[in-house]
């Protein structure tokens, strides 16, 4: 799952607007933040597991992430509203061709051991993930070299137009700068060192991540002392702990109980829509699932209705493609209805009787125990036999990874641009297609999409492609999720965000 992120804004502004400067203009923004904002106390923040390691460019875990993204600093960022805008580089510059992208960074960035951040860590980081083919490889395809003429500057060259560009390049920590002695070292997998407004101060396994205030850091300085994350996998301790002052911030509340939360007033609870998508996918590189009669009888033999009231009590909208309503990426398709006899007909022309599936869902994400239990009850209407098995985060990874599935539940999380909900996902050999879901119209039209500089033929693309990829079952969306998150009313500055990255950077604590 990546990433990673409040304001309650339509998305139909938050997914626009992300191509940045046109052909041959440029921005020019004065970021330079005025120092201050005294000590705060220290914010103990409980989630829903642990990080299965804290190198940016290598997990793909939301856990990580909302640790990560307090740590270190990427070439740009979204705001409130997903616009990108600057952050290490402070002004860009784009030639006519829209081929040369050049960047000038912010003076006096250190990382928080106070060594200077230039250009060249910039090129370094970029080159690791694509010469390592790491997790964000593919935000790389169209980049055909970073260099640094100066250690002020960094140029991005690339063989076609890409109007994500600064999305790619900014639009969650796993493509942050990192530093080099640190990745060599190993030391990144623990104790990362950024330049972002918190520093890591220790790791224990199983515990907390113990964040302290960066006072070397560029923007204004963190009210806060520190952040304390602490792992907590049941939403109901969670609540508990939040409720008793054990901690101050959590986003893992029991769904069930969100409304009266709300209602009550006790602790500060706010609910906006997302722009992520929860989905199941069946491995295609192990049969029957390479069928698409038997995909496609999976989704009509589901009742997304009763799948997303059990897994988030209201607290989400059914959906049968990727892109939330109200994005004005937003495609209209639903073509499956729940329909056991349809899904009986369809695994009968495949030649299927008695399966038995073998479903991977994770503690640490309860909404996947909760929808595989129903997934399970609906699947056996028509047949199925559903075995849930259920494990830790970290086995669960390992599991993806190796194929070693019949099918799992999941998400996807902080996506902005369209590209961030199709092409890692469905081109085929893609970086986190491990459903192994290959068609060749479909890499066409997610080739073509990406490096589309006109809008309205971008999203026509797109629509083309998403449409393939649901008659394809490639992914069985189930939803789109709001986000939910709960803090301590002594709590102040904190700001709920589309997108779940999770900045504790201008909050204070009262005492």
């Amino acid at each position: 799952m990546t990433r990673p992120r409040i304001v309650a804004v339509a998305l139909a502004v938050a997914l626009t607007g992300l191509a940045g400067c046109s052909a041959g203009d440029s921005v020019d923004v004065d970021g330079d933040a005025t120092a201050g904002g005294s000590a705060g106390g220290t914010l103990t923040a409980a989630i829903g597991g642990e990080p299965d390691q804290l190198d940016p460019h290598r997990t793909s875990a939301y856990y990580s992430f909302e640790v990560l993204e307090n740590v270190y600093d990427t070439l740009v960022e979204p705001d409130a509203d997903l616009k990108m805008g600057p952050a290490l580089a402070t002004r860009w510059t784009t030639s006519s061709d829209q081929l040369t992208w050049t960047f000038t960074l912010r003076e006096g960035v250190t990382f928080s051991d106070g060594s200077p951040l230039t250009s060249e860590d910039v090129v370094y980081s970029y080159q690791r993930i694509i010469r390592e083919k790491l997790n964000a490889a593919y935000k790389f395809a169209t980049v055909k070299s970073v260099t640094a003429p100066d250690p002020a500057t960094v140029v991005v060259t690339l063989t076609a137009p890409t109007p994500n560009l600064l999305a790619n390049l900014g639009g969650f920590k796993g493509v942050a700068i990192v530093e080099k002695s640190n990745v060599e070292s190993g030391a990144i997998k623990t104790r990362p060192v950024g330049s972002g407004p918190f520093t890591v101060a220790s790791y224990t396994s199983g515990d907390t991540i113990k964040l302290t205030r960066n006072d070397a850091y560029w923007g204004q300085k963190p009210k806060l002392d520190g952040v304390t994350f602490t792992f907590v996998k049941d939403p109901t301790v969670a609540l508990q702990n939040l409720r008793g002052g054990e901690v101050q911030w959590t986003d893992n509340l029991p769904p069930q109980q969100v409304p009266a939360l709300k209602e009550a007033g006790e602790v500060a609870v706010t609910t906006t829509p997302s722009t992520d998508y929860w989905y199941l996918a069946l491995n295609e590189g192990r049969a029957p699932y390479d069928d698409v009669n038997v995909r496609r009888a999976v989704a009509f033999a589901l009742d997304r209705e009763a799948i997303t009231k059990a897994a988030k009590f209201g607290q989400a909208t059914a959906n049968q493609t990727a892109i939330p309503q109200g994005s004005s990426w937003y495609y209209d398709y639903s073509p499956y209805r729940h329909d056991p006899d349809q899904a009986r007909q369809l695994l009968g022309q495949a030649g299927v009787r008695g399966l038995t599936l073998d479903l991977m869902v994770t503690s640490e994400y309860p909404e996947t125990v909760s929808a595989a239990q129903v997934i399970a009850a609906q699947l056996k209407e028509v047949g199925i036999t559903v075995k849930i098995r259920t494990l830790d985060f970290a086995q669960w990874l390992d599991e993806q990874g190796k194929g070693n599935f019949g099918g799992f539940l999941l998400g996807w999380l902080g996506n902005i641009d369209p590209d961030e909900f199709y092409y890692a996902q469905h081109r085929t050999g893609g970086t986190f297609n491990f459903h192994k879901y290959s068609n060749p119209t479909v890499d066409t039209l997610l080739d073509q999409a990406r490096t589309q500089t006109d809008e309205g033929v971008r999203k026509q693309t797109y629509e083309r492609a998403a449409k393939q990829i649901v008659d394809d079952a490639s992914y069985i969306y189930l939803y789109n999720p709001d986000v939910v998150q709960g803090w301590s009313k002594k709590v102040t500055g904190y700001q709920v965000r589309t997108d779940r990255a999770i900045r504790f950077r201008d909050v204070a604590l009262a005492r």
